[in-house]
């Protein structure tokens, strides 16, 4: 009877199966837990490069490229929601599942392994009985015999009593009786072993293998099942993820260079006309005359037009002056964007106009029905905010008309009428720096050498100035004397590398004579030496004025 060795057998292969299960399960957990960390990750990656509300959103936001590059990062983070689909559903399709599965898959083994014990023990008793039965059955024979033949040897026996012969055949016959009986009952239990046995072997036991093996079916199907559904739940998301995908293709598709760079140029446009072409200055034919009405004639002419234009030119790198307090008119923007700015205050003033008459049309017609039905409120209580309004409306109706007057004089300045006879000395510091140094040989004195400069000392000198009358000023200046005089000395503070046309570049340090005062827009004009004279900011240098100013040349 070694079929409990195959019970042992099975008992640790199926037991091994419930282990498997356990060990895909745990996979599976793992599996899904990996989803959610990425999912996570993916968001806080999409949540750290959003654009922060306090940032240049609104600015950036004109842009097609950042548009696109924000729509990636939504659609990021939709994408990092699927992966957490994922795993929500690996834990609800397969890891609840398995679980409740185990459970119900131990207690069917344990139920089928103890039926089959059972029954073996069953079959193991029968078999006992059956031997007991038959022992007992072979001994009641032998005694049996040894009756039969102690009576015949005693009735054979002359000298034995007839009351002992009788005994002993008593005592046979007793003992035959017993073996009959054992006889019986051996019988009895031999057929009912066989029958046992029969239906152990034949019935029982196949019926709890086959048991154990439609559970280790059932295992193995449910493991099939699970495995597909592992991947089914991978493959019911990428519909969505491709929908991602394709939104951060289309967000790529959709940026536009050509109107990016048209925004940079709407947003960067300064309103400047070019410069016109430097002229050649003969400084030979300088030496054979005099200071004359030429020069001085030419720089008049050249700086009358060119006065409020070549104002504008510095701009650029005016911007940089009052960095903490901005001009209420922006003044300190090239025109271009000035006039944005204008219209853009001037259209917000309208809109808080608007609000504030819409508030003012509602409270009138509280008051009229407050007026019909006397009842429903006292019409003088309308009275104080009607006249707060009003106040109101007034002070940003003056608002606009100031802002439309400096509108209207930007609009004026626009360099919309082209110059061609603007004539232009300083518009590279570099090449008026190389074309007094190749002829500096040539220069004799120092009135004949400036009188050429004049037109761009002119322009540069009017370029901070805030309005076109101060150059006349500069006429009246320039008429009286030819060169700007040293009014004393300056060290500059931190290099500055003047790229600006007009302007000079210093390096630390370095000593320079002042030539002009900073007159309040951020700008103190310098010379280095005969040649090289331009402006640089007043905060990047120290100057030291002289009390006595002497003449212009002095530094020669």
């Amino acid at each position: 009877f070694k079929w409990g060795d195959q019970f042992d057998n099975l008992e640790k292969h199926t037991q091994w199966g419930i282990e498997f299960v356990e060990k895909y399960t745990k996979f599976v957990k793992e599996r899904s837990e990996i989803e959610t960390n990425y999912a996570k990750q993916i968001r806080n990656l999409s949540k750290k490069y959003q654009p922060k509300k306090n940032s240049k959103e609104e600015e950036e936001s004109k842009y097609t490229f950042c548009r696109a590059f924000l729509t990636t990062l939504n659609e990021l983070n939709d994408y990092a929601g699927q992966h957490e689909v994922i795993s929500e559903n690996l834990t609800s399709l397969i890891i609840t599942e398995l679980a409740r599965y185990l459970q119900e898959l131990k207690t069917e083994r344990k139920s089928h392994f103890h039926d089959g014990r059972k029954a073996q023990q069953h079959i193991e008793s029968s078999w006992k009985q059956l031997e007991a039965s038959k022992k007992r059955f072979e001994r009641e024979c032998k005694e049996a015999e040894r009756a039969q033949q102690y009576f015949e040897k005693m009735d054979a026996d002359i000298n034995v009593t007839k009351a002992d012969v009788e005994k002993a055949r008593q005592q046979a016959q007793m003992r035959h009786q017993m073996a009959s009986d054992s006889k019986s009952e051996y019988a009895a239990y031999l057929e009912k072993f066989n029958k046992e046995q029969n239906e152990h072997y034949y019935t029982i036991i196949p019926n709890i293998f086959q048991k154990l093996q439609d559970m280790e079916e059932k295992r193995i199907e449910r493991i099939s099942v699970c495995m597909k559904t592992f991947a089914d739940v991978d493959r019911q998301v990428l519909p969505i993820v491709g929908k991602c995908l394709d939104g951060m293709t289309n967000a790529a598709e959709s940026i536009e260079p050509k109107a990016d760079s048209k925004q940079v140029v709407e947003s960067f446009k300064s309103g400047f006309e070019p410069p016109g072409d430097v002229e050649f200055e003969d400084y030979g034919q300088a030496m054979k005359r005099t200071v004359s009405e030429t020069s001085l004639s030419n720089t008049k002419e050249s700086k009358e037009k060119p006065g409020v234009k070549a104002k504008s030119k510095l701009w650029p790198f005016i911007k940089n002056k009052n960095k903490g307090s901005v001009p209420e008119d922006f003044s300190h923007l090239p025109p271009e964007q000035r006039r944005k700015k204008l219209q853009g205050k001037i259209d917000e003033l309208s809109k808080d106009i608007q609000k504030e008459m819409d508030q003012r049309d509602a409270l009138t017609k509280m008051k009229d029905v407050y007026i019909k039905n006397p009842q429903m409120g006292d019409p003088a209580s309308v009275d104080p905010r009607l006249t707060e309004i009003g106040q109101n409306i007034e002070k940003l109706q003056s608002e606009v008309q100031k802002f439309e007057g400096w509108l209207a004089e930007v609009e004026e300045r626009m360099p919309s009428k082209s110059d061609s006879h603007r004539k232009s000395g300083l518009y590279e510091t570099q090449n008026s720096t190389t074309v007094s140094n190749n002829c500096a040989q040539d220069r004799e004195s120092p009135d004949g050498s400036y009188t050429e400069e004049q037109n761009s000392e002119v322009q540069v000198k009017a370029q901070p100035i805030p309005t076109p009358t101060t150059t006349t000023e500069f006429d009246d200046e320039f008429d009286d004397e030819e060169v700007l005089p040293t009014i004393g000395t300056c060290k500059a503070l931190y290099p500055f590398e003047g790229h600006n046309e007009g302007t000079i570049s210093v390096a630390e340090g370095e000593l320079l004579y002042v030539i002009e005062e900073d007159k309040g827009d951020g700008w103190t004009r310098v010379r280095r030496n005969e040649d090289e004279e331009g402006y640089v900011p007043t905060s990047y240098v120290e100057v030291f004025l002289e009390t006595n100013a002497k003449g212009a040349m002095t530094y020669i």
